[in-house]
């Protein structure tokens, strides 16, 4: 497999690995079970680099305890130059729950939440910074001026956002513009084959503002790997999963990706792998990748170095038009109607 090649974050100067690696799993306790360990992780990290991976994710509250997975990535970066990387982190969810300031965005919690990620990431500055979710108690405002500052000050280069609404992220973007202070660059929806009715208006912000769109949950929590397979037609929660796989350990997962939409995206993306000789998870990468209307940089997570060797082989394939389309249209039914989530 070639390196990966590097892509402009959105309107910034710098550049990325054309995919993303998350590290929502380091440290993260399940049942008491550690998901990735620290040498695990930094296996990973060692692989991600290999390739010519440059651009790491993270937050505050990952791993148990919260912080944990900052601390491991900052432990790898201590060896390696800092320089080299480009390294997000978030804020917004209780860090603290037994501080009624601990969570949210603002000015104090935001200024609290910087020292602590750049002490356990071991670093002075972060490349990237993402606001987790919007905050409905602190004025935007209160939240925009503060993190403008941390540029100033040289403790973030760029500005994130991750889920909120539109007209939300559009708000944010003028208040930004009329007051002076930085914009946010680069966003992280969730978006994947089987999901972009549901963001559209938020993707075509992006493309028109020339944003970064960094998907999280590319895969669709790994439905879109094609390990899955369809236990009942009349039921499309109804699925026969391989031991130890997301639908067998969470609930949620039938909530959020299983759907009729989902089966005939599947389908469609099992397809295409077949013609090319690839698998469903390169092909569902690929297709994010090459979305014509925004640059996009999904984010891969991966339990072991086979995984992410498979997640990176996406950089190798090649999607025609008409192969992309047939993804996209997968969603729809003959008559040009969409497919439910039920």
């Amino acid at each position: 497999m070639s390196d990966l090649s590097y892509r402009r974050l959105g309107s910034t100067g710098t550049k990325v690995s054309e995919l993303c690696f998350g590290t929502w799993r380091f440290g993260r306790e399940t049942d008491g079970v550690v998901e990735t360990t620290k040498g695990e992780a930094h296996d990973l990290l060692d692989a991600f680099a290999d390739r010519g991976g440059n651009f790491i994710d993270t937050a505050n509250v990952y791993g148990t305890p919260s912080g944990r997975s900052e601390e491991w990535i900052g432990d790898w970066l201590a060896g390696r130059d800092r320089s080299k990387y480009v390294v997000a982190s978030k804020v917004y969810f209780d860090f603290d729950p037994d501080d009624p300031n601990g969570s949210g965005l603002s000015r104090t919690h935001i200024r609290e939440q910087i020292e602590g990620t750049l002490d356990r990431l071991g670093t002075d500055y972060l490349d990237l910074y993402y606001i987790h979710r919007w905050d409905e108690e602190t004025p935007i405002e209160e939240t925009l001026s503060t993190l403008d500052r941390l540029v100033e000050e040289g403790k973030v280069n760029y500005l994130g956002a991750s889920t909120m609404a539109a007209w939300q992220l559009t708000k944010a973007l003028w208040k930004s513009e009329v007051n002076g202070w930085e914009r946010f660059e680069v966003t992280q929806p969730l978006f994947h084959a089987g999901y972009y009715e549901d963001v559209k208006e938020y993707l075509d912000v992006c493309g028109d503002q020339g944003l970064a769109v960094c998907p999280y949950s590319p895969l669709a929590g790994g439905f879109l790997t094609g390990k899955y397979e369809r236990a009942d037609s009349g039921d499309p929660t109804d699925v026969i999963a391989p031991d130890g796989s997301r639908a067998s350990l969470d609930d949620r997962f039938s909530d959020y990706y299983l759907s009729e939409r989902g089966w005939h995206v599947l389908d469609a993306v099992r397809a295409v792998a077949d013609e090319e000789g690839v698998s469903p998870a390169q092909v569902a990468l690929r297709w994010l990748m090459d979305y014509p209307d925004a640059t996009v940089i999904p984010i891969v997570g991966a339990r072991t170095v086979e995984q992410l060797e498979e997640n990176l082989g996406a950089a190798d394939v090649d999607l025609s038009d008409a192969q992309w389309d047939r993804i996209f249209e997968a969603r729809y039914d003959e008559e040009g109607r969409r497919w439910g989530h039920r």
